[in-house]
């Protein structure tokens, strides 16, 4: 970056001030369905403000929950998500019989300080009416949370996830490690990054215990890749699928190194689970393993619900690192395509944000992609839509976890809110 890019990258932007003083880079109504049930009518409710194929992101999105029967991780899931900054009004839309405590989600959105409201379809008449009665709901919203005031935000306010899926020979070479220069220069100026996933880091958990800011947090580091590993060995599969093989990639190990490099270099200060809100800037490591004994099946099914966990800790957008080359997108953040190949480039230009594979030629380095990547997440925050929002991508996915609360030694010990 030259000093004039810089300069525009250090300029403040404006966001949304939630009640809770939280600041959000989009201002979305989130139509949140309770039951697969009731799916339905939650997408056809968000359906009139979104067109992918004219290029709007939309600004209506629905998420939901799709079992029946009550889970605490699923709760906790769409609170956070649903009070999530980015989010300015909620719809909940209940069939009426599901195990989801709804008047409790409803509080805590209410108490949150954002417009909500609750719909029954079994109440209100059935699939028709609920839809009617939601599109009224929605565009009232629209209007309401509009008006809602703007201050300054930068770099130091964000929360920054990042993933890699569909992942080839070439992500731990391009991508990931471009990935973390972005990290790097983010958490050098205040913001909180957070990388995933321990069943995607075995092997690699003695650096990262080395770089763990205290003795206590790195012996949590390696317990938490140590159950992914006796996780992943019950249920007799690693989180390695053919394309991983396709692409290059011989074994778990060897997928983890790439994994690894896109958390940069800087001091790991905390160890999250999904749902936990960083309490400062930093680099994070997000545990999304369950705790206890095998019970749910894989951890994380694909890749948008690591995306989910996420979001859910908080986190503004999400940097997405592809080598095979991902289409996908999600509700609530903005998602930002890294690619790492450069011929998965050439065959998929539309759905990228940034061309990592140009490492591969010699035509970039890994510090000058890197800082594409940094001045894309400030724009992206600004409100430049990603790649996957202008194609209208919300995808969006939950399932049953059971999660153990993180102990002292997984935060920093000058912790405060954010």
């Amino acid at each position: 970056m030259n000093g004039a890019d810089i300069r525009t990258a250090m300029a403040p932007w404006p966001a949304w001030r939630r009640a809770d003083g939280r600041l959000g880079i989009r201002n979305i109504v989130a139509v949140a369905y309770l039951v697969e049930c009731a799916r339905h009518v939650a997408e056809a409710v968000a359906a009139p403000w979104r067109d992918p194929l004219a290029g709007d992101p939309g600004d209506v999105h629905a998420i939901g929950f799709p079992g029946c029967y009550p889970n605490a991780y699923g709760h906790t899931m769409l609170e956070r998500l649903l009070t999530h900054p980015n989010v300015g009004a909620v719809l909940l839309v209940s069939l009426g019989c599901e195990g989801f405590d709804k008047r409790r989600l409803a509080d805590a959105v209410r108490a949150s300080g954002r417009p909500v409201e609750t719909l029954v379809i079994q109440d209100v008449g059935g699939t028709r009416a609920a839809i009617e009665r939601g599109r009224a709901f929605v565009a009232a919203a629209r209007t309401e949370i509009a008006g809602l005031p703007t201050t300054d935000m930068g770099p130091a306010d964000l929360i920054v996830g990042t993933i890699c899926g569909g992942s080839d020979g070439t992500s731990g070479l391009t991508g990931n490690p471009a990935a973390g220069r972005a990290f790097d220069r983010l958490v050098n100026l205040g913001a909180a990054c957070i990388f995933e996933e321990t069943g995607e880091l075995i092997g690699c958990e003695a650096h990262m215990a080395a770089r763990a800011a205290t003795p206590a947090l790195g012996r949590e580091i390696e317990a938490a890749v140590a159950k992914a590993a006796d996780y992943y060995a019950t249920l007799g599969h690693a989180s390695f699928a053919a394309g991983n093989a396709d692409g290059g990639l011989t074994t778990i190990e060897e997928k983890s190194m790439g994994a690894y490099a896109k958390s940069g270099r800087s001091e790991i200060v905390g160890l999250l689970k999904p749902g936990d809100r960083p309490p400062t800037g930093g680099l994070y490591l997000l545990d999304v393993v369950p705790d206890g004994p095998v019970r749910f099946g894989f951890p994380n099914i694909n890749d948008n619900a690591e995306i989910a966990e996420l979001i859910a800790c908080g986190a503004h957008l999400i940097l997405f690192v592809t080598g095979r080359g991902s289409v996908v997108g999600s509700a609530l953040a903005p998602v930002l395509k890294i690619c790492a190949n450069p011929e998965t480039y050439t065959r998929m230009a539309d759905d990228m944000d940034v061309d990592a594979g140009r490492i591969l030629a010699g035509a970039a380095t890994l510090d000058e992609v890197g800082d594409e990547i940094f001045a894309a997440v400030i724009a992206a925050a600004g409100g430049r839509a990603t790649r996957s929002e202008a194609l209208g991508h919300q995808e969006f996915i939950l399932t049953y976890k059971t999660f153990e609360p993180i102990g002292p030694a997984c935060l920093p010990s000058h912790a405060k809110t954010r």
